[in-house]
C-alpha cells in the first residue's frame, strides 16, 4: 500500500461513494473516496467504539475531539446523538478533512474540523473526551504520541478513548497509555477490538 490514508492523498483520482450508516436512532448518510480509511463502509472498530462511548455516555463530558476523524463517522454520529456537545475533529489527510466537512453539512452536523497533525491545530485548547480509532498502520512513532498528548489535551477527569484490535497491539497499547495516565481500563471487547478508557485524574 504505497498511499497510506494518513497522508496527503488529494494525488490521487477522485472516486467517491455514497452509504448509509446507521448508529442507534440516527442514520447519517457518507461520501467516502479513495486514500482514505475504510472508503467501502464503516470499519468493524468504530462500530464497536461508538457503541462502547453510547453505553458509557455518562461519562462523556460537554466537549469532544475527535482525532484521526477520517471522513467524519465518529464525531458526526456523537453530533448526531448528542446534539448539545461540541465537537472538534482533526486529520492530518486533506482529502479526509474535505469529506468531513462535506458530511457535516450533507448531515446538518455544526463541528469544527481541521487538517491537523495530530494536536497541531488544537494547541491551546483542551477537551472533557479525546477519542481515537488511530491509523494502527502508521507504527507506534505515529499513535503512541495521539496518547501521550491527549494527557495535555484533556480537562481534570477527561477521558480518552481508544479502539485497537487485540492482534494489532491492544495489549501493550494499554500498558503504555497507563503509563502515562496511571489508568488504563478495558470497557469492552468485541471480535477482538478492544476498548481502552483512561481518565486524567
Amino acid at each position: 500500500m504505497n498511499n497510506h490514508y494518513f497522508t496527503d492523498n488529494r494525488h490521487l483520482p477522485e472516486n467517491r461513494k455514497e452509504f448509509s450508516f446507521r448508529f442507534w436512532y440516527i442514520t447519517l448518510k457518507l461520501i467516502s473516496d479513495n486514500g482514505v480509511f475504510s472508503k467501502h463502509n464503516v470499519d468493524y472498530g468504530s462500530r464497536v467504539l461508538l457503541d462502547a462511548l453510547h453505553k458509557h455516555d455518562q461519562k462523556l463530558g460537554d466537549t469532544l475531539l475527535d482525532v484521526g476523524c477520517g471522513y467524519g463517522v465518529i464525531g458526526l454520529s456523537l453530533k448526531k446523538a448528542y446534539p448539545d456537545k461540541q465537537v472538534t475533529m482533526l486529520d492530518i489527510n486533506p482529502r479526509a478533512v474535505e469529506l468531513t466537512k462535506l458530511n457535516a453539512q450533507n448531515n446538518q452536523c455544526e463541528v469544527a474540523v481541521h487538517v491537523s497533525d495530530a494536536y497541531d491545530k488544537v494547541m491551546d485548547q483542551s477537551f472533557t473526551d479525546i477519542i481515537t480509532n488511530p491509523p494502527i498502520r502508521a507504527g507506534k512513532k505515529v499513535i503512541y504520541p495521539i496518547f501521550a498528548k491527549a494527557y495535555e489535551h484533556l480537562l481534570k477527569q477527561g477521558n480518552l478513548w481508544v479502539v485497537i484490535r487485540k492482534a494489532q497491539g491492544a495489549e501493550s497499547a494499554k500498558k503504555y497509555i497507563e503509563s502515562i495516565f496511571g489508568n488504563c481500563e478495558v470497557i469492552q471487547k468485541d471480535k477482538g477490538y478492544y476498548i481502552l478508557r483512561a481518565t486524567k485524574a
